[in-house]
């Protein structure tokens, strides 16, 4: 059976500063080893020299070109909402979009973003103590990332964001879906680290672009679990820090792979393998 017989699948993804994205490779070589002609665009809107406003037509050029659907990364995870035709449950939950599938001339928004970070975890930190974990970051990666650990039963989420207002958003929506008790803010840093089971960043902080770290090494403790949804570089300075330190530790690529095999099957229809997915993401 010669290749122009096998069905195709164009997608892309949109949004700033992408050009080190995995997420293309990631979804071809699956494609390939699932018998498709499966493309994978990146739509960098810096490279392009436009901003989230460009979405509109972004998203009228994606559904005339035949595009099955696009990932939604920074910054237009929240702008690209309005936008849409239709919602899933847990994008309307989240107010964040990560995965926008075109069919029948309608566009409808998902977020596999926090079910990538359920299936690592279960994974990666299955027997840590989760009484009380301290997030930095509230934002759209934030929002989906709370989500799932008060969905894993998490007792209390403690949220951390530099921007106070949005801190106080995200803890309100969380209350709302999960309980009163289950989210906080406004505690110090330091008191929240000296009472938590495990802290996670979702901040940009500790990429390649903006080195740092969400919290001093000093606060890090053997006792404490640290995750980081940074995946480039892989170990970042927080994880390195934790990791001398005697932490359990947990890097950003299995939530990269797994929102990746959610992305897939909406795109497709079908099962990616997770397995071959996570080991390709290894070599790469």
């Amino acid at each position: 059976m010669d290749s122009w017989h096998h069905p195709s699948v164009l997608v892309g993804l949109v949004g700033t500063g992408i050009q080190a994205s995995r997420t293309p490779a990631l979804h071809e070589k699956e494609g390939a080893e699932q018998g498709l002609r499966y493309v994978y665009k990146l739509i960098d809107l810096e490279t392009l020299g436009l901003g989230a406003d460009a979405l509109p037509e972004i998203l009228t050029a994606a559904r005339r070109f035949g595009f099955a659907g696009l990932n939604i990364t920074h910054p237009c995870k929240q702008a690209v909402i309005p936008l849409l035709d239709e919602l899933s449950s847990d994008a309307a939950a989240l107010g964040a979009v990560n995965t926008v599938v075109l069919k029948d001339g309608r566009s409808v928004g998902h977020n596999t973003d926090w079910w990538g970070f359920a299936e690592s975890f279960q994974r990666e930190l299955p027997d840590v103590r989760r009484d009380l974990v301290v997030q930095f970051g509230a934002g759209g990666a934030g929002a989906a990332v709370a989500h799932a650990l008060l969905t894993l039963g998490i007792g209390e989420v403690t949220i951390i964001d530099t921007d106070e207002t949005r801190a106080k958003a995200l803890v309100s929506a969380l209350r709302e879906r999960f309980g009163e008790s289950r989210a906080s803010n406004g505690v110090s840093v330091k008191d929240a680290m000296a009472a938590a089971d495990g802290m996670v960043n979702t901040t940009p902080l500790g990429m390649a672009k903006y080195p740092g770290m969400a919290v001093p090494a000093d606060l890090l403790r053997p006792e404490l679990w640290v995750v980081d949804i940074v995946y480039f570089p892989l170990e970042t300075e927080l994880l390195r820090q934790a990791r001398v330190r005697g932490c359990s530790i947990m890097s950003g690529g299995g939530m990269a792979v797994f929102q990746a095999v959610g992305a897939f099957r909406l795109f497709t229809g079908l099962e990616a393998n997770a397995e071959r997915m996570l080991q390709h993401f290894a070599e790469m």
